[in-house]
């Protein structure tokens, strides 16, 4: 027996069907939508950081506004939501360039972020893919318009050429010093790791690398201060994150004798302990975990976020460059440096380790890495927030260096 539909049960059906699709599509227009989860205002005197960390990528319009002088950033797809409302509480009084940030919902899917401006800068706004803990970012760096030429500190200069991608080019350029005078101070560049959007490891108890070595960096720098033959000079003197060639480069474009870059390590098994010392390897690693800690430290710019308009090159070509007596220096440096550590630290490993840290690769400079203990080891986390601690590591990095240049191969 056939069946029949009477138009009103047909008129039913297509009515259920058609509020099912409305459903969908709504659903789906809603999971379309952005949400953003975080945001962070990162001041300092170089440049100032504002990120809005999402679960899918912006996108974005940026224009620019004046008297006053403003920066109007309207973001598509997003609802204006708690998380980002708090970023006009996040504004700092001594940032030195953002006086206030307001946002409000433009239209239904557009918020705008007003950033109104203390100074004259050169935005540079770009996006971020996933990595570590991080989702979507958006980032946007403020550069100041007129760098600040009052003392010889190059790194506005390397981080404009380094955005242009003009970074390499400009450190072909520089020749290396030959035949320095007999009495000439010997320069040392300190590079206290991480910064900034990138907090480098963080303890048990919520301690975070990049403000522990930032803290033995700075008793480091007074300490070589009084040396009357020695100048000194650091990376980064503040909570800012300075791209890992940059860092080079200024060591280079200050003509340093030494770098020595300072770190804390982690590890999942929290019963790891000890320092270390790590030289350059053109050839591999000397261990897994140097080889590891390696490649989690080269992803220090991949998670502190740089543009991909950044300046590029390829590891090899500045290897090549890498000079034999660099590289003895450097495993002098090292080994004399972990003679002295091993006097205030259990060591990790009892001889210097080497692997291919992009951070040590200046090709005229003999570099160094120390890890001073491991973050992530419940003792030695207290053990690195001490100053007692932090004195005992930051004199033994000293006379290591003092007992380097008695015994340096020129």
């Amino acid at each position: 027996m056939s069946k029949t539909f009477s138009p009103t049960k047909r008129l039913l059906i297509k009515g259920i069907i058609a509020t099912c699709l409305l459903s969908v599509t709504r659903v789906g227009f809603a999971a379309a939508m952005a949400q953003v989860v975080a945001v962070r205002v990162w001041p300092s005197s170089t440049y100032t950081r504002i990120t809005l960390e999402s679960n899918i990528s912006l996108t974005y319009k940026r224009s620019t506004l004046s008297n006053p002088e403003r920066i109007a950033i309207d973001i598509d797809n997003l609802n204006l939501n708690a998380t980002i409302k708090t970023i006009t509480a996040k504004v700092l009084n001594h940032d030195p360039y953002i006086k206030s940030i307001r946002v409000l919902q433009l239209d239904p899917k557009t918020v705008r972020i007003m950033i109104e401006l203390k100074q004259g800068v050169q935005p540079n706004i770009f996006t971020l893919a996933p990595i570590a803990e991080f989702k979507n970012r958006l980032v946007i760096d403020l550069y100041p318009s007129k760098p600040n030429t009052v003392d010889d500190d190059p790194l506005l200069t390397l981080l404009e050429e380094y955005k242009k991608g003009d970074l390499n080019k400009k450190q072909a350029e520089i020749k290396t010093p030959t035949n320095k005078k007999k009495n000439a101070p010997v320069i040392v560049m300190l590079d206290p790791g991480h910064g900034g959007e990138d907090p480098g490891a963080i303890g048990y108890s919520k301690t975070r690398e990049k403000d522990v070595v930032l803290q033995i960096a700075r008793r480091i720098y007074n300490l070589l201060k009084k040396e009357p033959q020695i100048k000194v000079y650091m990376t980064r003197n503040e909570d800012v994150f300075i791209p890992l060639k940059v860092r080079v480069a200024k060591a280079r474009s200050l003509h340093a004798d030494l770098f020595i870059s300072i770190h804390a390590d982690a590890f999942a098994n929290r019963s790891v302990k000890g320092s270390s010392v790590f030289s350059l390897s053109t050839r591999g690693a000397t261990s897994s975990a140097a080889s590891y800690l390696a490649q989690t430290q080269n992803k220090a710019d991949q998670i502190g976020g740089v543009s991909k308009s950044g300046d590029k090159y390829l590891d090899n070509t500045i290897l090549d460059l890498v000079q034999k007596t660099t590289i003895s220096n450097g495993v002098l440096l090292g080994n004399s440096i972990l003679n002295r550590i091993k006097g205030v630290n259990q060591l990790h490993k009892p001889a210097l380790e080497k692997a291919g840290f992009a951070v040590l690769k200046a090709p005229d400079i003999p570099s160094i890495l120390i890890e001073t203990g491991f973050i992530s080891n419940l003792s030695e986390e207290q053990k690195l927030k001490t100053a007692s601690f932090q004195n005992q590591v930051s004199k033994a990095i000293v006379d290591g260096v003092k007992d380097y240049l008695k015994k340096r191969k020129n």
